[in-house]
């Protein structure tokens, strides 16, 4: 079994938590949380760093930085997820 990562654990936990596959938000909850996302700094920030990895030359303080990116992505993604799922079922 391969050995997960603790981005991919805490990914899980919260996916437990939050249930992506129930939708039981209102529409209003909802709509919110589709509307998070990064902002355009954080975007670009995201992108040098990602391209800092591809050439093998991030610093472990950068490391951690994308680190964090990814868990926040994750975090996002899950609750996201949740979000369309209630929308979907409100129709």
């Amino acid at each position: 079994m391969p050995t997960k990562t603790p981005i991919q654990v805490e990914a899980s936990i919260l996916s437990r938590v939050i249930r992506p596959d129930q939708p039981t938000l209102s529409r209003a909850v909802a709509r919110e949380w589709l509307r998070l996302g990064f902002d355009e700094t954080d975007q670009r920030r995201m992108r040098k760093l990602a391209d800092k990895a591809r050439q093998g030359t991030l610093s472990e303080t950068e490391q951690v930085e994308a680190d964090g990116y990814e868990r926040v992505s994750s975090w996002l993604g899950i609750l996201q997820s949740k979000a369309r799922r209630s929308l979907r079922q409100s129709s």
